[in-house]
């Protein structure tokens, strides 16, 4: 015997332990019967939790990229060092890191909405707080709430929420085009701060942000989802989940690899718009970079993170649609393999206007090219129930490498008067990340486990 209820079209079944496999025996089996589909997810790909998730990330990103071009303003206004706005823009992408399996955690644990009100109301306040902020210690303390709020309304909230919702066809590049989304935001930011910037205060840009990052919120209702989960993820506990995942050197691996992709992405963003301000070379009269309004290097700058947030669209795009094709370990270590060749190329030859347009178009295409297939990695391997939770602790080691590239950046600059050695650094660890994704073993866990 067995009893059934019909939820939403959803069907609950319960099978008795007498009458059911191993798999299900005496647990509720859990079948989405909405559009006859299987448990796995719908296959429409463009749904509405997708287009919403894709709204809020692209908010989010566009004000966390912006902060590079704040650099030189801040600095001249107070007298501070290179170093100390730096620090505080380290500080924010430690507390990010720190804050993602936090909010990943509370999303799994009272739902995801609540866990993105709550990070875009911490990111409101900690903008709205930064913009009184007089002293380079204020700054620093208040970036941790900016760090919490991107926390809550960056990737390992809303990644897992698409992931759950997607079938397993469509989640790879369900994952690539949220993930390209924060490009796309990566495009707006700079570039609108930059012309607001021509026009008031940093100050009031900052409160501007603040008001845009809550407005984004009206689109929470379209990100209620199912959670596509199979049997055996149901019954784990997060405490059994992670036990797995600390125990298995697959999964120290992929940590360990996401380092340098924090360093070198922070590095770029707090730090290239300034490098290409004072060492790049004048932009040539009558040149397409001066028909398209960017005469001077600083325009330059912005224009060159919005390149890469431009090209990264498409990078990431096809990272998520090769991933479902292809092994997700070997096209990471062909992302980080790229990118340190790019960055060797553009540090040895002088810096140029057309230097600077192609690595960042180079740059741009591998750029976040690489959260796709890592959170898709973790997906794939431990399962959809905690991946928030399991992606939020890969993406620490991501922002730790973001901290120390934003903070070392700041430190040589001021010790030495160049970017360079900072530079080199990130090449070395991009070598490594490469090197160290080969060993990685793909097989979901338990069977793995099962098989050994």
């Amino acid at each position: 015997m067995f009893a059934r209820f019909l939820f939403s079209g959803t069907l609950i079944v319960f099978v008795p332990a007498g009458l059911a496999g191993p798999t299900v025996s005496g647990t509720w089996a859990v079948r989405d019967m909405m559009q006859g589909n299987e448990k796995t997810g719908g296959s429409e790909l463009f749904t509405p939790i997708l287009l919403s998730g894709c709204l809020i990330l692209m908010t989010g990103f566009a004000i966390r990229a912006s902060f590079g071009v704040f650099q030189i303003p801040i600095a001249d206004q107070f007298g501070w060092l290179r170093s100390e706005f730096s620090m505080a823009i380290a500080i924010q992408n430690l507390a990010w890191g720190i804050g993602q399996p936090i909010f990943g955690a509370l999303a799994e644990k009272f739902g995801d909405i609540k866990a993105i009100i709550l990070g875009a109301v911490v990111y409101a306040l900690g903008l709205v707080l930064s913009s009184y902020a007089v002293t380079p210690g204020a700054h620093q303390l208040l970036e941790i709430l900016v760090g919490f709020g991107v926390a809550g309304t960056g990737f390992g909230v809303i990644l897992a929420v698409v992931g759950r919702s997607a079938s397993d066809e469509n989640r790879s590049l369900a994952l690539g085009i949220a993930t390209a989304a924060g490009s796309a935001g990566q495009i707006v930011g700079p570039l609108a701060a930059s012309s607001l910037l021509d026009i008031m205060p940093w100050s009031s840009v900052f409160l501007i942000f603040a008001a845009v990052i809550i407005a984004v919120l009206l689109v929470l209702p379209f990100m209620r989802s199912k959670r596509f989960t199979s049997t055996t993820e149901l019954q784990e506990s997060l405490g059994a989940v992670l036990g797995k995942a600390m125990r298995d050197p697959t999964y120290g691996m992929i940590f360990l690899g996401f380092f340098s992709c924090g360093f070198q992405l922070a590095f770029v963003t707090a730090h290239f718009p300034a490098y290409i301000t004072e060492v790049c070379a004048a932009i040539p009269p009558n040149s397409v970079l001066r028909s398209l309004g960017v005469n001077t290097t600083s325009a330059l700058g912005a224009f060159s993170i919005a390149i890469i947030g431009a090209t990264n669209i498409v990078g990431t795009v096809l990272a998520g649609y090769l991933g479902k094709k292809w092994s997700k370990k070997y096209l990471l270590a062909l992302i980080y393999t790229g990118r340190t060749i790019a960055a060797a190329l553009f540090i040895l030859f002088p810096m140029t206007p057309t230097s600077v347009v192609i690595f960042s178009i180079v740059m741009g295409s591998l750029w976040l090219a690489t959260v796709p297939l890592t959170s898709g990695l973790v997906a794939q391997i431990y399962g959809l129930k905690y991946m928030g939770t399991l992606y939020g602790i890969v993406f620490f080691s991501h922002q730790l490498g973001s901290f120390l590239g934003v903070w070392l950046g700041g430190v040589m600059y001021d010790g030495y008067g160049s970017y360079d050695a900072v530079w080199w650094v990130g090449i070395g660890v991009g070598a490594f990340s490469a090197i160290i994704h080969l060993p990685v073993k793909e097989g979901p866990y338990g069977q793995r486990v099962a098989t050994a």
